[in-house]
Order: structure tokens, then C-alpha cells, then sequence
């Protein structure tokens, strides 16, 4: 009898199919995969970094078998947060300067930079994130408080948008810069013939030129610090607005040593080294780098009154803000780049630049294909120009600069303008995709500040009530494709990455709620419990 029982269970497990081994098995969880239908699934198994097959828990377990095994027990899983516009590399060398960000007057700045100096002394101050619109008094400084603290040690504070420059007497000094000096682009403000030490757009790269450029070691120091804070908040891919060779190089060099894990978009700064180097070389392409596209500043910003408008502020008469690259440029540019298979990414605020850079676009793009060449902004937006973006023009925006900005745009516009301003639903509309990021560290870096902004158009004290402009916002679906596969459709990558599907990298972030259903007003308290890239836990 024994003997016929061993038999029988011999048979038994020779008719089993055999189980497949991976790496990872993910079961009982809520998953949002972003597919095309937008489908749920309780289960996913991961093998070599990619998933290779995405359902129900009793699907997977039937098929598969893993050493490790996360029961998530229902917790909300989605793709891997892609920001599409931000400063990573800035975020990481800002955390080593003076952090102005939230200073309710110039007194404050004052305060924290002699702080900082006195707790770590440096031979030339830098720091950034002054507003002057949150203070009550909201013109723009002087120079006059910082020459009485640091005479003779330089200072430049960049205002939060990263497009004006307070800097002292001794920073001028060094940089050259006087009552006479005149820069295109840009403004060197003066009252009565004298410098007041603002400096917007071009000529702060006068003041760029004489700070001292940060070593090795702070560099790669920097890029840990970024991909620290970047995947704490259940980033995986990051689109770096603006790199030169060797950072892009330096970020290579760690990824391939396992030294950095997040996933880099880097856009190239629009410099002749740069240009004459990538555009020759053409694009290069890792599991973890991409470097594929030109980032190219076509006006300033609006807090600073240097984004280019068709018609003058409604808060100075006679300003229109200035394109920081020349209309002859743009199009030079614009010849140039797409004769190879560079992308161009060009930042364009006010309604002016956005128009001039749309019909540089649209003439050079004809029947040249998918080329998926982005608007960085798109922030203000003339109601004849919004047919551009159905000519397969990618709109690459940022949900709280709608709600830092609301305090103050209608001042800046007025009341009919500031309506075609932070459009997201009329550019969603038109173009078919939205790519949304952050810009930090302009903003805070945390994503889901970025989906409250896109859905509920408030801040986090819940203003305006109702909230700001809300025929524009966009739907929780919208926005939480605007983050993953639409992100990574406008890097040429969505057939790798932006959703839990089979054969795609396995980036994914465990959540504490559900980022579909959870109340309105909760969702800036989002965390990102664990995050995978490869599927291996680097949070």
C-alpha cells in the first residue's frame, strides 16, 4: 500500500508543471499598472530587473516561485514616479549653499546668510530661494544690507526661480560689472543710474563666471545627496533640465559603477562645447542615462518679471519681460538641431516666447516624423496659440507653479490673460499627453505636491476655496499618467518604463494610501514606503 501511494505521488508531481523561478514576486497589493485600459492587478513577478508577468496573486503563485516574496497586504503599488522638468544636480550642490527658501522678508535672507557664514565660512556666498513675493514688502531688494555685512566677501542669492541674482558690491566687483555695463537678455536693474545688485537672466552669468566651481568630491557628493532626496519620494527617473558634458559624464561614470541608481533624462545645456560634442556624437543610451535632447531658455520667468510678453505687464507699464535667446538664435537652433536626432526642449514662459519658439517648432517639424519636441512651461499661453500643440508639440508643465504663482499672476497678467496661463487641461487637450514635473528645486521636490496641484489647484492650506482656474485642472487618471507613461513617452521611453507591464524595467513605489481614492486634502501627505528600480529596494 505504501508502495502505491509513493507511486501515486510521484505521478502526481511529474504531471505538475514545473514553477519558474524569479527574483521578486509582489502579491496581494493593489496595483495601479497605467496600461492602456488603465487595468488593476494584485500580483507581479520581476526577474532580471524586468517584470515578467503582471495579475492576480493566485496567477502569479501558480506560475512562479521566489526566495523573496512581498505580501504588500492591499497597499497601493504604482510605476515608478518620473519627473519630467527638474534641476537634479542643482538640488544636490543647493544643499550645501544657504537655503532661502520661505523667508518672509529681506531681513530673514540677511539673517540666515550670516548664519550660514558664521557656521561655515567660505570664501564666496552663495545661496537661493528668496521670493520677494512672499514678503510684504514685495519689490526687489538691494545690495545695501549685504555690503554692510560682507564688504569684502562676495555674495550672490538666487531667487527661487533660478532667474535673478541679489549679489553685493564685492561680487560686481569681481565680475565686472558696472553702471555701464550692458548685457542683451536680461536686465542689470538700476535706480537713479546706480546698480541695485539685481541681476536677471544673462547677465548673471557675468556673476556665474567668477564663483568658484565645486570639486570632485562635492560634485559626486551633490548627485548622492539629489538621488537621496529624489528617491524618497519614490522618484526613479529624473529629467535634469540642463547639463553640461562633464556632470553628464560624472553621472554616467557613477551609474555604471552601481554608485547611482536613479534613472537620469539629461537635457544638454545649449553651449557650443556641448552642442559640437553631442550633436556629433549623437544619442547616448544606457539602462540608466539618456541623453537625447537640447535644453534651450527662450525667456525668463514671471516672478522676475523676465518672461516675454506679447503685451507689457499689468504691474509696470512699458516692461515686457526679454527672450534671454534671441528669435535669430531660436531658429538657428531650431535648423540645427533638427537635422540629427536631438530633441529640443525649450523653456518658454510668457505668451511672446511661447509663440516665437511654436512657430519655429512647427515650420522645421514638417513631415519630419516623431520627433517629440517639448515646450518646457508652456506657462502663459495666447488663446491663438494653443492649435500649435495638436502639431505633435509635447507640453512639459509643472502643477505648483499654478499654485505658487496664483497669489500674484493675475497682477503680473491681468484678469484676461492670467486665463491662458497654467492651462493644463486646454493643453492636454490639444496635445494629447501633458509631461508633468516638479522644476525643483524651484519647487519642493515631492510628487504628490505635484498631483494635488494638477487635481485640486490649491495650496496646502486648501486656497483659493474651490480652487485656481479649476476648468484646467486635470483628473487624478490624467495626472498620474502625466507623471509615468506620459513622462515617458515624451523621453522616447515608454516602451520601458512608465508602467507595470511585461518586459519593462521594474521601477515601482509601494504607497501609504491610495493615490486614486484618498480624500482630496490628503494627498500632499503621501509617502513613498518603498521604492524599486530593477526591482531591487533602494528605499
Amino acid at each position: 500500500m505504501k508502495k502505491l501511494l509513493l507511486l501515486v505521488a510521484i505521478s502526481m508531481a511529474s504531471c505538475a508543471p514545473n514553477k519558474i523561478t524569479v527574483d521578486l514576486i509582489v502579491q496581494d497589493a493593489h496595483i495601479y499598472t497605467i496600461n492602456d485600459t488603465f487595468s488593476k492587478a494584485s500580483a507581479f513577478a520581476v526577474k532580471d530587473g524586468k517584470f515578467v508577468a503582471v495579475g492576480t496573486s493566485d496567477e502569479i503563485n501558480k506560475k512562479y516561485t521566489s526566495l523573496k516574496t512581498i505580501t504588500a497586504g492591499g497597499k497601493t503599488i504604482i510605476p515608478g514616479l518620473i519627473d519630467a522638468h527638474c534641476h537634479f544636480y542643482g538640488l544636490g550642490l543647493n544643499q550645501q549653499i544657504v537655503d532661502l527658501v520661505g523667508t518672509k522678508s529681506y531681513q530673514e535672507v540677511l539673517d540666515r546668510v550670516q548664519e550660514f557664514q558664521s557656521n561655515n565660512p567660505v570664501d564666496f556666498i552663495s545661496g537661493r530661494g528668496w521670493d520677494q513675493n512672499d514678503w510684504e514688502v514685495k519689490e526687489f531688494p538691494t545690495k545695501i544690507g549685504l555690503d554692510a555685512l560682507f564688504p569684502n566677501t562676495p555674495v550672490a542669492l538666487e531667487r527661487v526661480d533660478g532667474h535673478a541674482y541679489l549679489v553685493n558690491q564685492k561680487a560686481l566687483d569681481m565680475a565686472g560689472i558696472t553702471s555701464k555695463t550692458n548685457v542683451s537678455g536680461g536686465e542689470i536693474v538700476k535706480e537713479k543710474g546706480q546698480i541695485t545688485g539685481i541681476l536677471v537672466d544673462n547677465p548673471m552669468g557675468m556673476i556665474d563666471a567668477v564663483v568658484p566651481k565645486p570639486n570632485r568630491a562635492t560634485q559626486i557628493q551633490a548627485l548622492k545627496d539629489a538621488e537621496r532626496i529624489s528617491i524618497s519620494y519614490g522618484l526613479t527617473t529624473v529629467n535634469d533640465a540642463g547639463l553640461d558634458r562633464s556632470t553628464i559624464e560624472l553621472i554616467d561614470s557613477l551609474q555604471q559603477a552601481g554608485d547611482l541608481s536613479i534613472r537620469v533624462y539629461a537635457m544638454v545645456s545649449n553651449t557650443p562645447e556641448n552642442l559640437d560634442y553631442y550633436l556629433n556624437k549623437g544619442i547616448v543610451k544606457t539602462d540608466k542615462l539618456n541623453v537625447r535632447s537640447i535644453k534651450v531658455y527662450g525667456d525668463g520667468a514671471l516672478g522676475s518679471r523676465g518672461a516675454a510678453l506679447k503685451e507689457p505687464y499689468s504691474d509696470k507699464p512699458g516692461h515686457f519681460g526679454a527672450m534671454v535667446t534671441s528669435v535669430a538664435d531660436i531658429q538657428n537652433l531650431v535648423d540645427r538641431i533638427v537635422a540629427t536626432d536631438y530633441q529640443m526642449n525649450t523653456h518658454a514662459i510668457g505668451d511672446s516666447a511661447n509663440v516665437v519658439v511654436l512657430k519655429a517648432y512647427a515650420e522645421a517639424l514638417k513631415g519630419k516624423g516623431d520627433r517629440r519636441w517639448k515646450i518646457e512651461h508652456a506657462q502663459v499661453i495666447a488663446p491663438e496659440d494653443f492649435d500649435y500643440f495638436e502639431l505633435g508639440i509635447i507640453p512639459s508643465i509643472q502643477p505648483t507653479h499654478a499654485t505658487s504663482d496664483m497669489y500674484w499672476a493675475a497682477d503680473r497678467l491681468g484678469k484676461e490673460r492670467v486665463k491662458g496661463a497654467y492651462a493644463f487641461k486646454e493643453l492636454l487637450k490639444r496635445a494629447g499627453k501633458v509631461a508633468l514635473g516638479t522644476d525643483f528645486p524651484v519647487e519642493q521636490v515631492s510628487p504628490f505636491l505635484t498631483f494635488y496641484a494638477a487635481v485640486a489647484r490649491m495650496d496646502t492650506d486648501n486656497y483659493p476655496e474651490g480652487g485656481f482656474q479649476m476648468e484646467d485642472a486635470l483628473s487624478r487618471r490624467e495626472a498620474l499618467k502625466g507623471m509615468t507613461i506620459w513622462a515617458a513617452y515624451s523621453n522616447f521611453e515608454e516602451n520601458e518604463k512608465g508602467s507595470i507591464e511585461v518586459g519593462k524595467m521594474a521601477d515601482f513605489v509601494i504607497l501609504n494610501d491610495d493615490i486614486m481614492t484618498v480624500r482630496k486634502n490628503s494627498i500632499p501627505n503621501l509617502t513613498a514606503e518603498q521604492v524599486f528600480i530593477d526591482g531591487i529596494k533602494v528605499n
